[in-house]
């Protein structure tokens, strides 16, 4: 299998990559500066700007599925993730490219108000709420896409894997609190969903009481 993996330079995205290549497969793996990808067998390189549709057509081709992992470092608004997922489903189509894995996180859709006390009354409002307002637009361009998708939606990321198992929702209930899972947990789950059905066509949030 040959996997497209944007936002490949990132914390989440470098474990992917690296997850991905566990299992055996080819990685095509975008980033900005190629400076931040040591080279690895199986991984190429491929230096671009998401948002440019024309581009993202060129290393779309050829793949057997995307994973979307990009990032934002800023806390103002932002299109990214609305933008570049455009571009990704239209040359997804182009090509017949049909598995599409995209990681939001908690804070998208219902699981707003559900990753725990600290990040939802302090992180949330402070820092990420500007870029899940453009993430609630990506997701409704995934949904409408006509792809086999899958969304992942990791709870807050701990440095360290607690005692609790991971649990997995596709329906968020009232009381729900999921506060935490780590990178390399959630990287994971996020390339186990290339290959499987489990979770096709749903939003899943992910993590630990």
């Amino acid at each position: 299998m040959k996997v497209l993996v944007l936002g490949a330079s990132g914390r989440l995205g470098r474990r992917i990559v690296a997850e991905a290549c566990a299992h055996g497969w080819t990685v095509r793996a975008q980033t900005r500066d190629a400076a931040r990808i040591a080279p690895a067998e199986g991984v190429e390189v491929m230096v671009a700007d998401p948002t440019d549709a024309p581009r993202m057509a060129e290393i779309v081709a050829g793949c057997d599925a995307v994973v979307f992992a990009l990032g934002v470092d800023r806390i103002g608004p932002t299109t990214l993730f609305s933008d570049a997922t455009r571009g990704v489903i239209a040359a997804m189509a182009r090509h017949g490219v049909r598995r599409l894995v995209a990681v939001t996180g908690v804070g998208a859709g219902e699981t707003r108000g559900h990753g725990g006390w600290f990040y939802d009354r302090v992180i949330f409002p402070l820092f990420t709420r500007r870029r899940y307002a453009d993430k609630e637009r990506q997701e409704a361009l995934i949904r409408a896409s006509g792809l086999d998708w899958v969304i992942v939606r990791p709870a807050p990321f701990a440095a360290k894997p607690g005692d609790a198992p991971l649990e997995t929702h596709v329906a968020v209930s009232p009381d729900l609190r999921l506060t935490a899972i780590t990178l390399d947990e959630a990287a994971r789950f996020t390339v186990e969903q290339v290959a499987s059905d489990a979770f096709l066509g749903q939003a899943v949030f992910v993590g630990r009481r």
